[in-house]
């Protein structure tokens, strides 16, 4: 199992900054994904969260360093899908837009399976994004079965 994220920041509607980042599944994602397979947790991962701390993922991260929960970029249900990556249907797909009021250097991403708290699918830190008031930024979040 693993997972990248596209983030595509828009000013004006026009395209200023497009990345792809690999990331990283803590060990709660592995145990909770698990755990889904022989139904023993049912809480699917269906929420997108970013934030501004700088300290490197790593396998025993819960949550996100700094998450933003203000200004337009606060952890957002997002839309799910299932995409083919090797074989059909091998890869989930969470996509959310946020639109800000405030200003951010967006710094991490993750999934989890809450509104607020819940577990921690997938992390990763990445070079700061800095969006301004009015400034969108559209994250497509990709898991691959492999």
């Amino acid at each position: 199992m693993g997972g990248w994220f596209e983030l595509e920041h828009r000013r004006g509607g026009e395209l200023i900054d497009k990345r792809t980042v690999h990331n990283l599944i803590p060990t709660a994602g592995k145990a909770a994904t698990a755990g889904l397979l022989v139904g023993i947790v049912t809480d699917f991962f269906d929420y997108l969260a970013i934030g501004t701390g700088t300290t490197a993922a790593a396998a025993g991260d819960t949550t996100l360093q700094t998450e933003i929960a203000s200004g337009g970029g606060s952890r957002a249900a997002a839309t799910l899908s299932r995409v083919t990556t090797s074989v059909t249907n091998d890869t989930a797909q969470l996509v959310y837009t946020w639109t800000f009021s405030s200003s951010f250097a967006v710094t991490e991403c993750g999934v989890f399976s809450a509104s607020s708290g819940g577990t921690l699918l997938a992390r990763q830190v990445f070079a700061a994004l800095n969006v301004a008031s009015g400034d969108t930024l559209a994250i497509t979040y990709k898991v691959a079965v492999s």
